[in-house]
């Protein structure tokens, strides 16, 4: 019994990692467009269009800046929520982040 609880605990106090998600950047459009994270995760846009795109969201929780072709960038998801994001570029370009 002691040392199931010790157990119990330890799993309790380990720490949970962040996990990366990729969206590509293609055809005009984000691949995928609904993303599912959990705070603290990770989200890698990568441009594989032959024209300069963005990710930005629109409450400006993260924005990737300008991605050339075969650029990729890293942004944090800091909150929970829902962010929608857009291209600053090419505004008919949306998707949406949903962190729990």
């Amino acid at each position: 019994m002691r040392t199931m609880l010790v157990l119990a605990l330890l799993a309790l106090a380990m720490p949970a990692y962040a996990a990366n998600h990729a969206v590509q950047i293609k055809g005009m459009k984000f691949n995928p467009s609904k993303v599912s994270v959990a705070v603290g995760d990770t989200i890698i846009f990568t441009n594989a269009d032959p024209m300069t795109h963005t990710a930005t969201a629109l409450d400006g929780s993260f924005d990737t800046g300008h991605l050339a072709t075969g650029k990729s960038a890293k942004v944090k998801i800091t909150a929970a929520g829902a962010h929608p994001f857009h291209c600053a570029i090419h505004s008919s370009m949306k998707g949406i982040v949903t962190a729990k």
